[in-house]
C-alpha cells in the first residue's frame, strides 16, 4: 500500500537530517514509484532536511563532519530524483553567476540554493565561498550570466553586496545583470537600500524570485 506524501516527505527530511543515506535514498525511489512531483520532493522533503541540519550547525549541536554527511545523504536522493524534474521544453537555461561574499566562509545557505536553481533549470556557475567582489562581475561578463547571486551570513560582509552593485554601475553594465541577495542578516530593506533587484530569504523563494526577475525580463 502506497504511503501518504507527507510520510515521504518526512523520510526524505529524515534521512538528510539523521546521517541515513540509505533512508534518504529509500525515500526517494519512493517518491519516485508513487509519481510524486520531484521538485515537490526535493523542496519539501529533502531542502528542508538540510535547513534543519544547518540550524543545529548554528547551535554547535552539529560539526562540520555532520553536515558533509548530512549533504553526501541530500546528495544521493538528488541523483534519484533530479532526472525526473519536469521542466519546460522550450525553457531557455538561465545563467546564474553565485556565491558567498568576500570575507565570509559559510556556505550552507548559498549551496541549498544552488541546488534548488540547478534543479529548476538554471545553469549554475558556482565561485564558492570568500569570493573576491570583482571575481562576480568578471564571471558574469565571461559566461554571459543573466543573474548574480550573492549570498553572506555575516554583518560585516553584507555592505560587499552593495560593491559588486557598484562595480556594475561603473562598468556601465547594470542593466545586463539582474542581483539577487540573501542571507541571515539581509533583508528586503537592505535589497533595497544597495539597489539590487531581488531578495530571497531561503532557497525555495530563491527559485521564485529568480524566475520572476529573469524570466520577467525576457517576456517585457
Amino acid at each position: 500500500m502506497a504511503r501518504d506524501r507527507e510520510d515521504i516527505l518526512q523520510d526524505l527530511a529524515d534521512g538528510v537530517l539523521n546521517l541515513d543515506e540509505d533512508l534518504a535514498v529509500s525515500a526517494a525511489r519512493e517518491a519516485i514509484d508513487a509519481g510524486l512531483d520531484a521538485f515537490d520532493a526535493i523542496t519539501n522533503g529533502l531542502v528542508v532536511g538540510m535547513n534543519k541540519a544547518g540550524n543545529l550547525y548554528d547551535e554547535e549541536e552539529y560539526f562540520v563532519p555532520e553536515l558533509l554527511i548530512c549533504s553526501d545523504a541530500l546528495y544521493a536522493a538528488l541523483d534519484i530524483l533530479k532526472p525526473h524534474i519536469k521542466l519546460q521544453k522550450d525553457e531557455e537555461k538561465i545563467g546564474c553567476v553565485i556565491g558567498v561574499v568576500e570575507g565570509d566562509t559559510h556556505d550552507i545557505g548559498k549551496n541549498l540554493v544552488k541546488i534548488m536553481l540547478d534543479v529548476a533549470g538554471f545553469e549554475i556557475h558556482d565561485l564558492g565561498r570568500n569570493v573576491p567582489l570583482a571575481d562576480f562581475v568578471e564571471k558574469a561578463k565571461e559566461v554571459g550570466a543573466q543573474m548574480i547571486c550573492l549570498s553572506t551570513l555575516m554583518t560585516t560582509t553584507m555592505d560587499g553586496m552593495s560593491t559588486v552593485v557598484e562595480m556594475l554601475k561603473e562598468e556601465g553594465i547594470r542593466d545586463r545583470f539582474k542581483v539577487l541577495v540573501g542571507g541571515g542578516p539581509i533583508s528586503q530593506a537592505f535589497a533595497d537600500r544597495i539597489g539590487a533587484d531581488g531578495y530571497a530569504d531561503n532557497a525555495a523563494n530563491a527559485v521564485r524570485v529568480a524566475k520572476q526577475l529573469c524570466v520577467g525580463s525576457k517576456a517585457a
